[in-house]
């Protein structure tokens, strides 16, 4: 308590513009720390642990998943894709 009053002292005692530099300094600091705690990489959780993974386990038209892109395709019009060929 006894630093914030003697910050508050010395910045009371500045000319009104090196207070306004005070204030900027401190809302660039703000900004600075709060942005690089948003880029600090979250906790990795194991990507079964989601509630997608295996959202579809029990369709049995999704078994083979390619054939199913296939089969897709072929009905609206396209060639099937041979998984042999190279793009």
């Amino acid at each position: 308590m006894r630093q914030i009053r003697e910050l508050e002292k010395r910045f009371l005692a500045l000319p009104p513009e090196a207070q306004r530099q005070i204030l900027d300094l401190l809302a660039f600091l703000e900004q600075r720390y709060r942005v690089s705690r948003r880029l600090s990489p979250a906790p990795k959780k194991p990507l079964r642990s989601y509630a997608f993974v295996g959202l579809w386990r029990e369709r049995g038209d999704m078994q083979n998943s390619i054939q199913s892109v296939d089969i897709d395709l072929t009905k609206r019009g396209y060639e099937q894709i041979d998984e042999r060929s190279s793009f």
